[in-house]
């Protein structure tokens, strides 16, 4: 259960890739029936909804869908690949100890928040001001948000909050900040990912350099990214769904953490914006795109 079959595609097939590692061959061995929200929250509930009617035996979803299927079921196993805030947004009690019926990866987006915009203060010298785009339906979100605001402050910089409701909120976003901003602060999640492409072309539109958390938006023309390698969490999240096929509860496992993050700088949107990328920032990336 994801955004759109496209965004997801490259995590869908590390997570089927792993899991056929483990000996779940799809179509044979393991059934997936692959649902899409499309960017419109209101899905969410109704795929959750035909999840337990389907009575299926795990869940693998985004840690932005797991409150409606929290709600829709506390018996079917849910695993998220990936969660910015998985303690704080109320998806598990504790990272050691779940409890309930979810467990999963958290990617630590507000961990790294500071790292962020570090790497953006490198890359746009002039920032003073950074609007900060937020889906304030995804409380982990807000709280990456706070975090953002926190070391803002300590960096001497104004923040914009653009807060985005649905997907048709995000064009008149761009269009009100009319220039206001210096930089963009993307907080990631399933509507934003839905939407990728729109929101990457708004803010070369407005000549905002942004940074995400996730690679592929700097693949499909962002500027910059520092996170998790999210195909590799995906593959993990296959490891955590082996274990409850063969019988381990979701609360005895552990929400895992990444350990590495990756540096992705587009150098071709760099150029279209105008901007030079520090030398001792291209050589710390682990990777560059031309």
């Amino acid at each position: 259960m994801g955004a759109n079959a496209s965004a997801f595609t490259p995590w869908t097939e590390a997570f089927v890739g792993r899991l056929r590692e483990l000996g779940w061959i799809e179509g044979r061995t393991v059934h997936i029936e692959y649902r899409w929200s499309e960017g419109r929250p209101e899905r969410t509930a109704e795929i959750a909804a035909e999840f337990v009617r389907l009575n299926v035996n795990v869940i693998l979803t985004f840690g932005s869908a797991v409150p409606a299927l929290k709600q829709a079921t506390s018996v079917i196993p849910i695993v998220f690949a990936l969660s910015p805030d998985p303690v704080g947004g109320g998806l598990v009690a504790s990272l050691a100890r779940p409890g309930g019926n979810v467990t999963g990866l958290s990617n630590q987006a507000a961990d790294v928040a500071s790292k962020r915009l570090e790497y953006l203060r490198e890359v746009v010298p002039h920032l003073r001001r950074l609007a900060v785009m937020l889906h304030v339906g995804f409380p982990e979100s807000v709280l990456e948000v706070s975090e953002v605001q926190v070391v803002a402050r300590r960096l001497g910089l104004e923040v914009i909050p653009l807060e985005i409701q649905r997907a048709e909120d995000i064009a008149p976003a761009f269009h009100e900040l009319n220039a206001k901003a210096d930089a963009l602060y993307v907080v990631t999640d399933a509507l934003f990912a839905a939407t990728r492409t729109r929101l990457i072309t708004l803010s070369a539109g407005e000549n905002l350099p942004t940074i995400f958390s996730i690679r592929d938006y700097v693949q499909a023309g962002g500027l910059m990214s520092y996170g998790p390698n999210v195909p590799a969490l995906f593959g993990r999240a296959a490891d955590l769904v082996d274990k409850i096929l063969r019988g381990t509860k979701p609360a005895d496992i552990p929400v895992e953490q990444p350990t590495k993050f990756d540096l992705v700088i587009n150098l071709k949107a760099a150029k279209t914006l105008g901007l030079s990328i520090p030398q001792t920032l291209l050589a710390t990336a682990d990777e560059v795109i031309e």
